[in-house]
């Protein structure tokens, strides 16, 4: 009976320390945003001008959670974590959220294989998407 329940305890920590190891903290660097809005008849705009900014950017797997340091800060607790996907073009990791207003949307980092590996953080709502061009830090 002890050898089974020092067993289990044996298990229990390195299913504690495996789950520690696979969960992280990404930094990233913005260089520039734009946003794109529907109009009063529910169509797709125009992408905004590209506007240079120089904010940091956290994808914290230990926390559930993507922090935007912009001027007012932008947090979206991760819901779901949705399947990697890659294409000729594209590899894209998405993240179900809630931002700090209570509102649903989808949270893209999609990496550019055609344009030397650019990276770009989409924050897709129903009614507008914003879009952040990064960089590893």
């Amino acid at each position: 009976m002890k050898i089974i329940r020092t067993y289990y305890i044996i298990l229990f920590f390195l299913g504690l320390g495996l789950q520690q190891t696979y969960s992280q903290a990404y930094q990233f660097k913005t260089s520039g945003f734009s946003v794109l809005e529907k109009n009063e008849r529910g169509k797709w705009g125009e992408w905004s001008n590209l506007d240079l900014v120089n904010l940091s950017v956290i994808l914290d797997t230990n926390k559930h959670r993507i922090v935007v340091y912009s001027q007012e800060i932008q947090l979206f607790s991760i819901l779901d974590y949705i399947e990697r996907e890659e294409n000729d073009t594209d590899i894209v990791y998405s993240f179900m959220c809630k931002d700090n207003n209570g509102m649903d949307c989808k949270v893209s980092i999609i990496t550019r294989k055609k344009q030397d590996y650019r990276k770009q953080l989409y924050i897709n709502y129903d009614d507008r998407i914003i879009v952040y061009n990064i960089f590893s830090v």
